[in-house]
C-alpha cells in the first residue's frame, strides 16, 4: 500500500523565503507547492487542498490574515502556520485570533519550521489513535560519556511509566531530545507529543496557547481555539523554559497537574485531560523558589523525576561521535557529499568548551560543510568562534602556526616520541642549512647570522651529522 506524501503549500511574496522553504521541505520528502500571492493560492484550492499551509502575513493584495478569514468562511480546515518579518505583538495577536495553528517570526530556523509543519499535520489529522511519527529521530541522542549513559539509563527505567519529569541543564544540551525519547519509549508513544517553548510566546498569549479560549472570550476571539493541553490529551506535553512562567500561569498549571482539568479562557465548563507533563529549564528552580519567583508546590509536582543533561565540555569524549553524526546530517540537508574531518581538527574541536553545547556543534557542522574548501575539514578551516586558529593562536606567524599544526598531528600518534626530541634537532638543522646557504658556505658568516660563535656552529654541525 502506498503511503500518501505529506502535502505542504507555501504562500509568500518573498522569492527567497519560498526557495528556502521549498528546498528544505522537499529534502524532507514533503510534497511542496509555492505561491507568490493569496490569489494564486485560492486558484489552486479549486483543484486540491494541502495538509498544511504556510502563509506570510503582509503581502500585496490579499494579506495572510485576510486569507485565513476567507479560508474559514469557505470551510477549509487545514492548519495554517503564519510567518512574518514583522514580529510585533499586534501581528502575533491577530494571527492567533485569526485561527493560526502557530506563529513563526522571521528569521526562523529551518529545522524548527519543518518540525512545526509535522506537528501541524499530525494535529490536523483525525485522532484515530494510530502511530504518530516523531518529529526528530531519537537516534540523534548520542553519547558514550558516563553522564549521558546515566541519562539513557533513566529513560530506560521510565519506559513503562508516565511519570512527570523535570529536565534541567544548560541551553543547547538537548533537553527536548530527552523529552522526545521519554515519550517515544513510553506507553504514550502512539499518542501526540506536543512541545512548547514558553519563552517563545508573548506572556499575554501564553494562557490561551496552553488552555485555549472560547469564542468571544476577548476582542477578536472569533472562534474557539484548542490549547496545547487538549492537543496533547492522551500523550505528552513538553514545556520548555518552565522557569520563566508567570506566577498566575504557575497557579493554573499546578491545578491541571493536581486535578487533571482546566477551563478554556472565557469558558465555564471544566475540560478533563490525561496528559503527561515533561518540563525543562536552564534555571536553578530551587533558587527561584527561595526568591519567590517560582512556586514551591509546583516544583514538587514537576520534580517527580529529575534528569540532568550534561554540558558538552563535560563529555568531550562524545565530540567525535557528534561531529560524525551531524556532518552527515548537514550533508544530507544540503544535498552534498559528507566531508571527512582531519584528526587534528577533531582534536581542536574536542578541546573547545562549546558554550552553546550541542546546538552550537550542530551549527558548526553546517557551517564547516559549507565553508571548508576541500573534501576534508582541516585545522585551518575551523573558524575562531569554534576554537579555530585565529582565536587560539592570535599573533602566531605562519611558520609557528604550521609548527603548531604539526605538533597537534604528532600528538595523535600513540607511538610518538617526545615532541621536543623530534622537533628541536629538525629545527636546528633547518636553520643551519638556511644560514649556510645564505652565507654561501662560509661558516664564520653563518655563525654570525645564527647568533652563535664559530665553534658552536662547528659542534652543532657535527652533532646533527650535517658534515655531508
Amino acid at each position: 500500500m502506498t503511503t500518501k506524501l505529506l502535502s505542504v503549500w507555501v504562500v509568500d511574496d518573498d522569492a527567497s523565503v519560498r526557495w528556502v522553504l521549498e528546498r528544505a521541505l522537499t529534502n524532507e520528502g514533503i510534497d511542496t507547492r509555492v505561491f507568490d500571492s493569496a490569489d494564486a493560492l485560492f486558484d489552486a484550492l479549486r483543484e486540491a487542498v494541502p495538509d498544511v499551509l504556510i502563509s506570510d502575513v503582509r503581502m500585496p493584495g490579499t494579506d495572510g490574515l485576510e486569507a485565513m478569514h476567507r479560508l474559514a468562511r469557505e470551510g477549509y480546515s487545514f492548519p495554517v502556520i503564519v510567518i512574518t518579518a514583522h514580529a510585533d505583538l499586534d501581528s502575533a495577536v491577530a494571527a492567533y485570533q485569526g485561527g493560526a495553528f502557530e506563529y513563526l517570526p522571521k528569521p526562523f530556523d529551518v529545522d524548527d519550521a519543518i518540525a512545526l509543519v509535522r506537528r501541524a499535520a499530525r494535529v490536523g489529522l483525525p485522532t484515530s489513535g494510530g502511530h504518530v511519527e516523531a518529529e526528530r529521530p531519537v537516534s540523534a541522542m548520542i553519547g558514550r560519556a558516563p553522564a549521558m549513559q546515566e541519562v539513557f539509563r533513566t529513560i530506560g527505567r521510565l519506559s513503562r511509566s508516565s511519570m512527570t519529569v523535570l529536565i534541567t541543564g544548560e541551553s543547547g544540551t538537548g533537553k527536548e531530545l530527552v523529552a522526545r525519547a521519554l515519550h517515544e519509549h513510553s506507553p504514550r508513544a502512539p499518542q501526540p507529543f506536543i512541545a512548547l517553548n514558553t519563552t517563545a510566546i508573548a506572556a499575554e498569549l501564553l494562557e490561551s496557547e496552553l488552555f485555549g479560549h472560547e469564542r468571544g472570550a476577548f476582542t477578536g476571539a472569533d472562534s474557539r481555539r484548542i490549547g496545547r493541553f487538549e492537543q496533547a490529551d492522551g500523550g505528552t506535553l513538553f514545556l520548555d523554559e518552565i522557569g520563566d512562567m508567570s506566577a498566575a500561569l504557575q497557579t493554573r498549571l499546578l491545578r491541571v497537574l493536581a486535578e487533571g482539568e482546566f477551563y478554556r479562557v472565557g469558558g465555564q465548563t471544566p475540560i478533563r485531560v490525561d496528559v503527561r507533563v515533561i518540563a525543562a529549564t536552564n534555571q536553578d528552580l530551587e533558587a527561584a523558589v527561595e526568591t519567590g519567583r517560582f512556586r514551591e508546590d509546583l516544583l514538587h509536582r514537576l520534580n517527580v523525576i529529575r534528569i540532568i543533561t550534561p554540558p558538552l565540555r563535560e563529555r568531550r569524549e562524545d565530540v567525535p561521535l557528534l561531529l560524525d553524526y551531524y556532518l552527515r546530517e548537514a550533508a544530507r540537508e544540503l544535498s552534498v557529499e559528507t566531508k571527512r574531518i582531519a584528526p587534528e581538527a577533531v582534536a581542536r574541536l574536542s578541546a573547545f568548551d562549546w558554550p552553546g553545547n550541542v546546538r552550537q556543534l550542530v551549527n558548526a557542522c553546517r557551517r564547516l560543510t559549507v565553508s571548508a574548501p576541500g573534501a576534508e575539514i582541516r585545522l585551518e578551516d575551523i573558524p575562531p568562534e569554534f576554537g579555530g586558529q585565529a582565536n587560539v593562536r592570535a599573533g602566531l606567524t605562519d611558520w609557528s602556526l604550521r609548527l603548531a599544526q604539526w605538533a597537534e598531528s604528532a600528538l595523535q600518534d600513540p607511538k610518538r616520541a617526545a615532541l621536543l626530541d623530534t622537533a628541536l634537532p629538525e629545527f636546528e638543522r633547518t636553520l643551519i642549512r638556511t644560514a649556510l646557504a645564505h652565507a654561501q658556505g662560509h661558516r664564520q658568516e653563518a655563525a654570525r647570522l645564527l647568533g652563535w660563535g664559530r665553534n658552536t656552529l662547528t659542534r652543532k654541525i657535527r652533532e646533527l651529522k650535517l658534515d655531508d
